[in-house]
């Protein structure tokens, strides 16, 4: 009976334990977050209640194991595999608790700066900072769990011996990894491109969506995703639409027949823009800036808070323009020309028939006669 009692005792009381003081804890979360709405942190804490709890679970079997007498030919496996345990759910832990303190951080960052490009700029940071640290406890976490086997620690004094040279030949191997991650710290932190941020890349136009420490994300207006690693933002020229304020001008261009009316035209814009939400108040225009034997090139300059709302401003001009200048000048727009051509006064009709000169008479020598 002691034999069945002892293990139930010690395995059931640990998991017991770990539940009581499991939801203490979250129960004691839980109201700090009711009360303190000012801060998410202990919120965000919650999350951690998981990891939080095989912390604590093999924490006590690994502490009461030994008296349990349970399995005694496989005591060293199963303390090892409970050690293995208990680091993996502490690293996890750490993440937790370090998301939840950042993430606390950055909330409140946001709230006191109302100015987006410096808002976008401290969430990358974050974003990165982690990654970063959730890669650096990985690796401590791994090579931790490494060390529990005695071969493993046998084996660590042969791989210090030869650390220097296999960092040369990973760093040689590497070096195109360790350029985008050294690029990528040079991104969160001398901010280049921030997350949201509008840029023009190869050609393409979108929104940058995701920042990690060897690539990024560029979502397009279609919905589509653009990879690309960090350091070609460190080494080719781009377009970021973003920095300094997201304030844009925009222009719209036409081709119209040179009698079209321009005081008409520019009044017309006026109405257009001035029932078009999208358009800031700031700035517009109309004037020709080409000429063609033809038709003349309008340019109709607009202005808007950001790119989205630029391209319904110009979308809009464009299309009232064209309609007004359809339904009320017709004879404004672009027309090909199939009458005669007018010649001048002086000029000849191509009617006139002149006479045809004469073909002045060559007389032939005479041909000789000899034989």
């Amino acid at each position: 009976m002691e034999n069945l009692l002892r293990p139930l005792i010690v395995i059931g009381g640990s998991v017991v334990l770990t539940l009581v003081i499991g939801w203490t804890t979250d129960l004691l979360l839980r109201k700090a977050d009711q009360r303190h709405h000012e801060t998410p942190l202990w919120g965000l804490l919650r999350r951690g209640r998981i990891p939080y709890q095989l912390v604590l679970c093999a924490a006590f079997l690994r502490a009461t194991y030994d008296e349990a007498q349970l399995l005694d030919q496989h005591r060293t496996a199963i303390g090892r595999a409970l050690t293995l345990v208990l680091i993996g759910a502490t690293a996890w832990l750490v993440i937790r608790i370090a998301a939840a303190v950042v993430e606390t951080s950055y909330s409140r960052y946001a709230r006191v700066h109302r100015d987006p490009a410096r808002v976008r700029r401290v969430r990358t940071q974050v974003t990165l900072i982690m990654r970063v640290v959730s890669a650096i406890v990985g690796v401590v976490a791994v090579a931790a769990m490494l060390l529990t086997f005695p071969a493993m620690r046998a084996a660590g004094a042969s791989l210090l011996a030869s650390a220097g040279l296999l960092g040369i030949v990973a760093g040689i191997a590497a070096q195109s990894t360790l350029s985008n991650l050294f690029a990528g710290l040079q991104i969160a932190f001398g901010d280049m491109v921030r997350l949201g941020d509008v840029v023009v890349v190869e050609g393409e136009w979108g929104t940058v969506d995701e920042i990690t420490l060897t690539f990024l994300t560029v979502r397009t207006w279609d919905e589509r995703r653009i990879t690309m690693p960090v350091s070609y933002f460190t080494a080719k020229p781009f377009e970021n639409w973003s920095r300094g304020g997201a304030q844009m001008t925009g222009t719209v261009f036409l081709h119209v027949d040179h009698a079209a009316p321009l005081p008409a035209m520019r009044e017309k814009l006026r109405d257009v823009l001035r029932e078009c939400p999208a358009w800031d108040g700031r700035l517009y225009n109309l004037t020709v800036t080409d000429s063609t034997p033809s038709t003349m090139e309008v340019r109709a300059l607009v202005t808007a808070k950001d790119p989205d709302d630029l391209w319904t401003v110009r979308v809009t001009v464009r299309e009232e323009l064209i309609r007004w200048l359809t339904e009320n000048h017709p004879y404004a727009l672009p027309r090909v020309n199939t009458a005669d051509a007018v010649l001048p006064p002086s000029h000849p009709r191509p009617d006139t028939h002149f006479p045809r000169p004469s073909r002045p008479r060559v007389h032939e020598p005479p041909r000789s006669t000899g034989r």
